[in-house]
């Protein structure tokens, strides 16, 4: 079953993904988009992508209660996401609701965000007893500041769409009803310049982006595989399932 949709207006691409309310990601919706991505890129006429969801819900990360997820081979789906990093055409994402987790990780694969005011934003790993991931460890702190990023991840709180504008976390809020429409129109202006300048310049700017995260995603996933095991990691799951604050052993 596919997961990702993709519509065109004119030189910018639309690529919309839908798996189920939460919009929870697994390997196969990872891997999808990362095809969809390259294969946008083979295109010399289609010079920007939006990156959206369907429903309520950008993206809840992953389900740790999906057996799936679970029994996936360790940094599979790290290196299907590397993909997305490596695109060479400008992403914009348009975040209607939450972006939590993973699916934070996933809104950062874009250049810019365009969100409502509705939006949620949580870097939420501690709050299941685990490590952050997606590379969230880099791409926050260079995103908003390294005590910005600290604060997000040490708490584990959860920020609306204004809050997320404050920090720089997004770059046009807008309401709910333009919000496709005003992430097109940005990715309309990036598909105006001359392609092979936009792309060279947004290289020049990212850097060795995929790199560094290739690099800080090995860091990520071992810490993440140590503290799978944890008392506090499978206590972590219940809480979040049951929504309550979690019983901490530190063990």
């Amino acid at each position: 079953m596919g997961y990702v949709t993709v519509l065109q207006d004119g030189p910018v691409s639309i690529v919309v993904f839908e798996r189920g309310a939460q919009n929870f990601f697994d390997l196969g919706l990872i891997k999808e988009l990362a095809d969809t991505f390259e294969e946008i890129d083979r295109r010399p006429e289609q010079r920007a992508i939006v990156l959206a969801s369907q429903g309520k819900v950008f993206c809840a990360g992953a389900d740790f209660n999906d057996p799936a997820v679970r029994e996936a081979e360790p940094g599979a789906l790290y290196r299907e996401a590397l993909r997305l990093f490596r695109c060479r055409k400008p992403v914009v994402a348009a975040i209607q609701g939450a972006a939590i987790g993973g699916g934070l990780g996933l809104a950062l694969v874009a250049d810019f965000r365009v969100a409502a005011p509705e939006a949620r934003f949580s870097a939420n790993f501690v709050q299941i007893g685990i490590h952050p991931g997606f590379g969230l460890t880099w791409t926050l702190p260079r995103l908003i500041g390294e005590r910005a990023a600290a604060l997000l991840f040490l708490t584990g709180r959860r920020i609306n769409g204004e809050k997320a504008a404050e920090i720089g976390l997004v770059e046009e809020l807008v309401p709910l009803s333009d919000l496709r429409s005003a992430a097109v129109a940005l990715a309309q202006e990036l598909a105006g310049g001359a392609p092979l300048a936009v792309q060279a310049t947004r290289q020049t700017l990212r850097g060795d982006l995929a790199d560094a995260v290739a690099r800080q995603t090995d860091l990520e996933l071992a810490e993440q595989l140590r503290l799978f095991e944890t008392d506090d990691f499978r206590e972590g799951v219940r809480a979040i399932t049951e929504r309550r604050p979690g019983n901490w052993s530190a063990t």
